[in-house]
């Protein structure tokens, strides 16, 4: 089903780490894949064009500089579609400083949604579903946030790309760590 009727175009681009497809639609990027990650394209309409669009290019060119090694001083138009829920957990992931050496955790993030909702608590567990099911990796950081104790838990694109981007921005892994197994979201 297209959102509004929009539709949809793809391209792929290929990274250092793995193949990616991108989608957007008029508005901006929807998707943006590692090729067999976990909930791969799951948000894609059927009745995708595969074309390079104005906005496809642009995520492109932002994926170039990240993946030379810095900061892209730009962001293309993003139009992600999930809940409202879902949509301020991934506006939090947006402010993540590129490179940050203080990562976020799942806990904080719940707290800053329980004060933006002003409810006493959110369940950091929710905000991990809401980090899992980011469509649109990399530009929405959610390779950025760990687990309270460092530990580099759950990340769609399996956890070597999550390490491997995190080394890209020279992120200071000293006090991470890869958790045993059964700790994926």
């Amino acid at each position: 089903m297209n959102v509004g009727g929009n539709m949809v175009y793809t391209c792929k681009y290929k990274s250092l780490i793995g193949d990616i497809l991108l989608a957007a639609d008029e508005i901006g990027l929807t998707g943006l894949w590692f090729e067999g990650q976990k909930y791969f394209a799951n948000t894609l309409p059927k009745d995708h064009i595969q074309q390079e669009t104005e906005i496809l290019t642009e995520a492109k060119k932002w994926l170039d500089v990240y993946f030379f090694g810095e900061e892209p001083n730009f962001t293309p138009l993003l139009h992600p579609n999930g809940s409202t829920f879902r949509k301020a957990v991934w506006q939090i992931l947006l402010e993540i400083p590129y490179g940050q050496t203080i990562t976020i955790t799942y806990g904080e993030i719940a707290r800053r949604i329980a004060v933006m909702k002003n409810t006493s608590h959110m369940s950091a567990q929710a905000v991990g579903g809401a980090v899992g099911h980011n469509e649109i990796s990399i530009i929405i950081p959610c390779h950025r946030v760990i687990g309270t104790n460092g530990s580099l838990t759950g990340y769609a694109g399996g956890i070597d790309k999550k390490i491997s981007l995190l080394k890209l921005e020279h992120t200071d892994m000293s006090r991470l760590f890869i958790p045993k197994k059964g700790t994926a979201l």
